[in-house]
């Protein structure tokens, strides 16, 4: 009896390791995980998020084993956990199997708010002589013996790098011997980001300015009134444009000297002299900025998407349209070439409406659209001021203008030439891209990259990918950077504002350098500094030397990711914040995704803990099984800065303790890269597949604004493998990205992408 009863037993537990052993991974779902994550992973009442995300299958399946189910976790293990953690990876935890899920498409979408404000600003350009481009930097000035400016009184007549000039009482140069004399500086300003601009024009005598407007000084002070020298006033101006700017002074006899300055504050920056860069002697036709209020556009993906037409955008939309007929009515004559009062009007203006409606909808119109859009309204108005109204007005409020790509049945090279501008420059094709759509010379993959690098070589584009690193690196969260008087007393809104401008060299410098190389980004051992903030860094330049490459004798240091804006950004005003700048490590160069904490949760205060390292405090604070899901990957990558105090600068000890930046992170294919330091986290950020992949998806949603997957399953690595291939030229892979992406669903010839 005992032998069989040994006997039954075995047979049991056979039976019952064959009968788990036959348990699929889809039932162990449906048993102990359906019920909180829904079917699919699309969550419940009480666990509304989706089950996705970025852990590879090994860290998945090691987190299920410790962690779930959540009411009785570690009762889910073995090959239980390994055989559910595989179900939900290809069922539709990862990427992959949210794409096939789901595949994106290309939606259709309206204009966005920058994108009408360009649109606009460009379809009235479109009428007007084209800016002349001078190489040289600075603004004409001319001075003139006389109380008012005459050619015949003019003694001199230079380039000045800014405009800062002090004269004496009795003349600015010999040659000027009188008392009264007066001057005058003329040219363009390139505005190198799209806001609000407040211009200062600084002097003690009578002076008036004009910026982008030929009748209506933007500062009026030709008759004074105190001793007050600044006169501000705000703008608001587009970037990547070229607007005319022209300065009148004079200087009466009882007045004992003269000075002029022209300065600018930026958003977030102090106020300087405008920089030599932003301005030329060249000449420029005023651009028509829209002054109506657009309620924001969605930002939820991570980029500006135009998929939301609410009533206040419409009325927004209805609005601008009224303006923009407004300006055309009054300034008909210089648009058109002819006043509603000349002879030849009647004939003319319909000819002019329809150039005017053909560049608004990116393509020339078809017989019945030229019969609707303009031949009615001409015929239905009382006169011809009201059929120009009306004919704008159609054209800015119809879907083919607001929205992308509805212009005709079948993509075509007109489409093409809409996605290259738009990719570009988010804004409409220019006069020779639209001729080239209509002459037939976007056929190839050739010459839709000779235009793609010919709009890519432009102030507009680098505008645009300048707007594309504020957002990729979360510019947004650094607005009025300022740090505890006490520890960093030094750290003033001059010092911010400069590293602002650092940063924006280096970005530039390997962005359009002939040695364009993403890596660098990550590697790069120099930064930017000028005189004030080699003082405040350590470094050894002259108190006044310009903007210029120092090299860091750290060691440490490793391009932007130590950069000391984005260091001081990512901290707080008086300690380092390894969660802030793990997480930006995380998101913005390894492409992660992360839900947003169940609660939030005060930082622990240096003061409670005083012998703590800054590193143990984190650790403390975020030891909790409900932090770690998140924290496990945020806290190690943000470590590795730690030798950089909360302004960036490089350090050995904290509280008297070695800093011990060391750190980890798990790739998606489930390897550990372990790192110490910053230098060693972008040598294995530099090699790494996934920061390609993440800076390529960043990239190529800001520029095109569609989900990089609607263009293709395989197109993100076949743009990381063309992408490896040029060398890591972020340069080429602009081209890429927009000439892949105009040449989707047009009729091409020659070898697709």
């Amino acid at each position: 009896m005992k032998t069989l009863a040994v006997l039954s037993g075995l047979l049991l537990s056979a039976a019952a390791a064959t009968a788990e052993e036959d348990v699929t991974g889809e039932q162990v779902y449906a048993k102990k995980c359906l019920s909180c994550h829904g079917r699919n992973g699309e969550g419940s009442k009480e666990h509304p998020e989706l089950l996705i995300g970025d852990r590879s299958l090994e860290k998945l399946t090691a987190y299920v084993a410790k962690s779930m189910p959540e009411d009785k976790p570690g009762t889910c293990v073995g090959e239980e956990a390994k055989k559910v953690s595989a179900y939900i990876y290809d069922a539709f935890y990862s990427r992959a199997a949210q794409a096939r899920n789901k595949p994106p498409r290309i939606e259709l979408a309206r204009l966005t708010v920058g994108q009408f404000r360009n649109a606009i600003a460009d379809l009235l350009a479109s009428f007007k002589e084209t800016a002349k481009a001078d190489e040289r930097h600075g603004l004409r000035a001319e001075i003139y013996n006389s109380k008012r400016p005459k050619d015949d009184k003019r003694v001199i007549d230079r380039i000045d790098a800014v405009v800062n000039d002090t004269f004496p009482g009795d003349g600015p140069t010999p040659e000027v011997k009188g008392e009264e004399y007066s001057g005058r500086w003329t040219g363009t300003l390139l505005a190198p980001e799209t806001g609000l601009y407040e211009i200062n024009l600084e002097t003690m005598n009578g002076a008036r300015l004009w910026i982008n407007a030929q009748d209506q000084a933007l500062i009026d002070g030709w008759v004074r009134s105190g001793d007050e020298k600044a006169h501000r006033e705000p703008i608001y101006l587009l970037a990547g444009r070229l607007y005319p700017v022209k300065i009148e002074f004079f200087k009466e006899k009882k007045e004992k000297g003269a000075a002029v300055a022209l300065k600018w504050k930026q958003a977030d920056r102090a106020e300087e002299l405008i920089p030599e860069e932003f301005l030329s002697p060249g000449k420029a036709a005023e651009i028509f900025v829209i002054r109506t209020a657009f309620p924001p556009d969605d930002r939820s993906m991570g980029y500006e998407r135009g998929n939301l037409v609410s009533k206040a955008w419409d009325e927004a939309t209805t609005e601008a349209a009224l303006e923009v007929a407004g300006y055309v009515v009054g300034h008909l004559r210089a648009l058109s070439g002819v006043g509603l009062d000349a002879p030849d009007a009647k004939a003319k203006l319909p000819l002019f409406c329809r150039k005017f409606t053909e560049r608004a909808f990116r393509r020339p119109l078809a017989p019945e659209q030229a019969q609707f859009f303009i031949d009615r309204p001409f015929g239905e108005a009382k006169d011809l001021e009201t059929a120009v109204k009306k004919c704008i007005l159609l054209a800015l409020k119809s879907p083919r203008f607001l929205y992308r790509e509805v212009g005709s049945g079948a993509p075509d090279q007109f489409d093409t030439a809409a996605r290259l501008a738009f990719g570009a420059w988010d804004s409409l094709p220019d006069a020779e891209l639209f001729e080239a759509a209509r002459g037939g010379k976007l056929g190839t993959r050739e010459e839709i990259l000779r235009q793609t690098e010919r709009l890519l070589a432009t102030p507009r584009a680098h505008a645009k990918v300048r707007q594309f690193y504020q957002q990729w690196l979360q510019m947004d969260r650094l607005h009025e950077l300022s740090k505890n008087a006490k520890r960093f007393p030094e750290f003033n809104e001059q010092i911010a504002s400069d590293l602002r401008r650092s940063l924006d060299l280096f970005l530039d410098e390997v962005t359009w350098s002939e040695a364009s190389d993403f890596r660098q980004f990550v590697l790069a051992d120099y930064v930017f500094l000028n005189g004030r903030l080699a003082k405040f860094y350590g470094a050894d330049l002259a108190g006044d030397a310009p903007f210029q490459k120092a090299f860091a004798g750290s060691g440490q240091h490793a391009g932007l990711l130590t950069h000391p804006l984005l260091m001081a950004g990512f901290a707080y005003d008086s300690t380092t914040s390894p969660i802030h700048r793990g997480l930006f490590v995380a998101r913005s160069l390894l492409g992660r995704r992360f839900r947003p904490p169940p609660e939030a949760v005060a930082p622990l205060s240096p003061d409670l803990q005083p012998n703590l390292t800054t590193r143990e405090r984190v650790n403390l604070q975020t030891k909790p099984q409900a932090c770690q899901s998140c924290h496990a990957t945020i806290n190690p990558l943000g470590f590795a800065f730690e030798n950089f105090d909360a302004v960036g600068r490089f350090r050995s000890t904290e509280q008297g303790k070695a800093i011990d930046a060391s750190g980890f992170y798990w790739t998606r294919g489930g390897d550990t890269v372990k790192f110490n330091g910053a230098r060693q986290l972008g040598e294995s950020l530099a090699s790494s597949e996934e920061t390609q992949a993440a800076f390529i998806e960043h990239l190529f949603h800001f520029m095109i604004k569609q989900p990089v997957l609607a263009h293709g399953l395989d197109r993100p690595e076949s743009l990381r493998q063309s992408f490896v291939a040029s060398g890591y030229s972020i340069r080429k892979l602009l081209a890429e990205i927009i000439a892949s992406s105009a040449m989707v669903g047009a009729r091409t010839q020659g070898k697709n992408p």
